[in-house]
């Protein structure tokens, strides 16, 4: 047992620090509406690995990830321009073609590098349960200085994301909203090196789409999609190790049935409440009679 979790306390600290900012950031995501904006940015920064590769810097080597942050960045900064400007194309019809460029793109440069197609598979499904200590000490160092600039900016980018969801104007917003999408690509970088783009994907959107079921509440929100994912990240990677399965995808399913259960709860609950108030509503009724 003790020798089990010495080799998975690598992934489970990854995936509890993960876990926390990408739910994070998944909140802002999901009120803003725009779903795929982050597994189209965990694909162009994938692209941007491979870039590195292609040049012939080692995939793990800080050259590759410089090249993925800078690629990644500049690709950002496209977006939130085209976003601060009135066009007759939708956001999210950016976002899909930003998606299918970059995985395009990603496909041709794989015919390119030896055992590319096997790269292209390990971009998409991770290999979590082999992450190493260095890795999860910069990817808490580059969560810190992430999660210190929101701290400061948290009323600013709140305000930001719920003017988006009300599709108030926002020309105030560009620099903040400049600063939101940078910190976002340097975790969604770190996080596709670790984990892949599904299991990227899954930890934004899943784990805060539940705490939504339950509460609007900003903190509350926060604070229970971080829980959700470190508790279907964690029982994945125990599934993963215990019957010899891929993690990510065992991450992925567990997290995906956690949403469709959250919201069969969810409309019991109401059916429940709307129950409550129709006999508290008759019973009024007969007193007054």
């Amino acid at each position: 047992m003790i020798d089990n979790l010495i080799f998975l306390g690598p992934a489970l600290a990854a995936c509890i620090i993960l876990a926390g900012i990408l739910s994070y950031f998944g909140n802002h995501i999901l009120t803003r509406g725009i779903i795929f904006i982050d597994i189209a940015i965990a694909q162009i920064a994938a692209l941007g690995t491979m870039i590195g590769i292609l040049l012939g810097f080692a995939e793990e080597s800080a050259a590759v990830q410089v090249i993925a942050y800078i690629f990644t960045i500049l690709i950002i900064s496209f977006f939130v321009m085209m976003r601060s400007r009135k066009t007759d194309i939708s956001q999210e019809a950016i976002i899909g073609i930003i998606y299918c460029v970059a995985l395009g793109l990603a496909l041709l440069l794989a015919e390119k590098i030896p055992g590319g197609s096997n790269y292209i598979t390990k971009t998409i499904t991770g290999n979590i349960l082999w992450v190493t200590w260095g890795q999860v000490l910069i990817t808490f160092i580059i969560v810190f200085i992430v999660g210190i600039i929101h701290y400061f900016y948290a009323k600013k980018f709140i305000e930001i994301s719920e003017a988006i969801r009300d599709k108030k104007p926002m020309e105030s917003f560009k620099f903040p909203e400049l600063i939101f999408f940078i910190t976002f690509g340097f975790v969604i970088v770190k996080a596709v090196f670790i984990q892949g783009i599904f299991l990227v994907f899954i930890l934004l959107i899943a784990p805060a789409a539940i705490a939504r079921l339950f509460t609007q509440n900003w903190h509350k929100r926060f604070v229970w999609s971080w829980i959700f994912g470190i508790l279907g990240s964690v029982t994945g990677i125990y599934i993963s190790y215990e019957y010899n399965v891929s993690n990510g995808p065992a991450i992925v399913c567990l997290l995906g049935f956690f949403v469709f259960i959250a919201a069969f709860i969810r409309i019991f609950q109401k059916m429940r409440d709307k129950k409550i108030i129709s006999q508290m509503v008759s019973n009024v009724k007969k007193m007054e009679k």
